[in-house]
């Protein structure tokens, strides 16, 4: 169950088969432990040694690695212009091959309103909340113990893992993924200050998701305070991601773990965002632009390109003489100036 012949492979996924279209594969594994009912895949040129000495049936290549190697590699190879890719999709095929579908259908254990309106094809795991008015569409799979508030709707193949918060008014559309102890649409940080108090602003707008979006573990997005907060199709969010109220991710954007972005900020399409990068509230981020991890965005960014706001490591004795330094840096740049002003002045 689950194998598939090279031929039919490149059939189903493209790409040009240099070798017996016959072989049938079972799976894909690492370089360095694929059998030979295995395929394996070169998504960096400097592995080429252990592509050379792989056991896999059959190796995933660029045209550029297999110039190098259709000589030396034993197996049979693919050659395809973006490797990592067409592995990605491979192996959604065989996973998908070796996944038990849910069963269709509401657990007894469910507690589902009355007026809620649920596809025949959903499934709904036991210990789930459905609140009244939710619209949940055909092939939605909700996991144990989580909650979809008062009006909100799942889009088509969308998947629940165990104890995600789905709250009210919330929207995700078709296809995407939402991981365990995710929370969709809690209120934002919004509060007045009046002579030093704290007044709260009520929360009333939404979240609204798109297609293909995936949504990593105990990630919380925040409804907007008006407005929705907006994620556009093809989102990524990794786990533990912090976005606020307001905020608008742009389409295919990406943002890996402990990434933090405070309210009303806008990210365009097509962005990157390192592990544990900052984002401050109501800046806007062109499109095309990759943050590195662990940097602080705290102003718009209008260009496309590579940003990082961080100093490399070092040892704690030279950063404490870096930071002597820099808390010197004007007063260093002024005595320059005079002296570059003296000898102006002298010549």
């Amino acid at each position: 169950m689950g194998n598939i012949r090279l031929g039919e492979l490149v059939e189903r996924f493209g790409g040009q088969l240099a070798g017996e279209p016959d072989i049938a594969v079972s799976g894909i594994a690492p370089l360095d432990s694929a059998d030979a009912s295995q395929l394996t895949f070169l998504s960096n040129s400097r592995l080429r040694s252990q592509a050379e000495a792989s056991r896999a049936a059959a190796l995933i290549l660029s045209p550029a690695d297999d110039e190098i190697l259709a000589a030396t590699y034993a197996g049979a190879r693919i050659v395809t212009p973006n490797p990592y890719a067409y592995f990605a999709r491979v192996a959604q095929w065989f996973e998908k091959q070796r996944e038990i579908p849910a069963a269709a259908g509401v657990h007894p254990l469910a507690c589902v309103d009355q007026t809620a309106r649920l596809a025949p094809t959903a499934s709904i795991g036991p210990y789930v909340t459905i609140e009244a008015e939710a619209e949940i569409a055909d092939g939605v799979v909700i996991g144990a113990g989580s909650f979809v508030g008062r009006g909100a709707k799942i889009g088509a193949n969308t998947r629940l893992a165990p104890r995600v918060t789905f709250h009210a008014g919330c929207v995700i559309g078709e296809n995407g993924i939402i991981h365990s102890g995710a929370v969709i649409g809690t209120e934002g940080f919004g509060f007045a200050n009046d002579a030093g108090k704290w007044i709260k602003i009520p929360q009333t707008g939404r979240v609204v998701c798109g297609n293909d979006v995936q949504i990593g573990a105990n990630t919380t997005i925040d409804r907007g305070t008006l407005d929705d907060t907006v994620i556009e199709d093809g989102v990524k969010l990794d786990n533990q991601i912090q976005v606020g109220h307001n905020c608008h991710i742009g389409a295919h954007s990406a943002a890996a773990g402990c990434v933090g972005i405070a309210g009303s900020a806008t990210i365009g399409k097509h962005c990157m965002l390192g592990g544990a990068a900052m984002i401050g509230g109501h800046l806007t981020i062109a499109d095309g632009v990759f943050v590195t991890a662990a940097s602080s965005v705290m102003n718009s960014i209008k260009e496309p390109g590579q940003y990082t706001s961080i100093f490399p490591l070092t040892q704690h004795k030279e950063w404490e003489r870096t930071a002597a330094m820099l808390r010197n840096i004007k007063s260093m740049r002024d005595r320059i100036r005079e002296l570059e002003k003296k000898i102006k002045d002298q010549n």
